[in-house]
């Protein structure tokens, strides 16, 4: 039996409704999938990107020191055996560049890689590492780490090792703090790091969509490792960065 024309008009009507309706929901279900994805290849990039910078500090270190040391005794042999006065001032500028470039070395060494990090934990490398930087920098500091004890995993250790890096480095470029504060607490089932500074500030609600790459960069970390991500601050009231990361089950 065929139905009226009004309840065709009807039906048809309410067929169009409901894919309209539908389309917003698929939309919302591909931008998550796709969204879901990229964070999935941005956190296998960074693994990749950690695992180079290993093999390349291990190269570096085993490979490099060791031609640079072999020149440093031979450098000693020749000095032994020449003694015009001219040839010794030219040996002992030999040395010199040879002292810089094993200095050099050594510090390309531990930006790729962290030898304190793997050798004692991740308090004592924050610790080294962020008194020495704002030693550098002219600005006071707070450490406030709790002592080395179980080891924490090293996905978790490079990932909050990089951010408090990350975050300092902004700091000393652009804030123009005098003082700084950081802590870490472990709590047993997650680890909390801040990071404070009593520099200019900004409005990280005009500013969120033009954030830097290094702090989207510290959110994915975080977010790859199912923390949360915070970043505080007020025109002359410096900035507050917060990040929470659990501990895996196991530990």
């Amino acid at each position: 039996m065929t139905k009226p024309p009004e309840q065709q008009q009807q039906a048809q009507q309410q067929q169009q409704r409901q894919a309209a309706a539908a389309v917003p929901c698929e939309i919302d279900s591909l931008v998550e999938a796709r969204t879901r994805e990229l964070s999935a290849l941005s956190s296998h990039l960074q693994g990749l990107a950690e695992k180079e910078k290993s093999q390349l500090a291990r190269t570096l270190h085993d490979e490099l020191g060791g031609l640079l040391t072999a020149a440093k005794m031979d450098l000693s042999w020749l000095q032994s055996r020449v003694d015009t006065p001219a040839h010794q001032e030219r040996l002992a500028q030999l040395g010199s560049v040879l002292d810089e470039a094993m200095s050099l070395k050594r510090r390309v060494v531990e930006d790729l890689r962290p030898s304190l990090l793997d050798h004692f934990g991740l308090a004592t490398a924050l610790r080294t590492y962020v008194d020495s930087t704002c030693t550098k920098a002219g600005v006071t500091v707070d450490i406030r780490l709790p002592d080395d004890g179980e080891p924490i995993s090293k996905d978790i250790a490079i990932t909050l090792f990089r951010i408090v890096q990350e975050g300092l480095s902004n700091i000393i470029r652009h804030a123009g703090a005098k003082h700084i504060t950081l802590e870490l607490t472990d709590s047993g089932g997650e680890y909390a790091v801040t990071l404070r500074d009593d520099g200019r500030g900004f409005d990280p609600n005009s500013a969120r969509d033009g954030w830097p790459h290094g702090i989207m960069g510290m959110q994915q970390r975080v977010r790859a490792l199912g923390g949360r991500f915070s970043l505080e601050s007020a025109p002359g009231r410096g900035t507050r960065l917060g990040v929470i990361v659990p501990a895996p089950p196991n530990q």
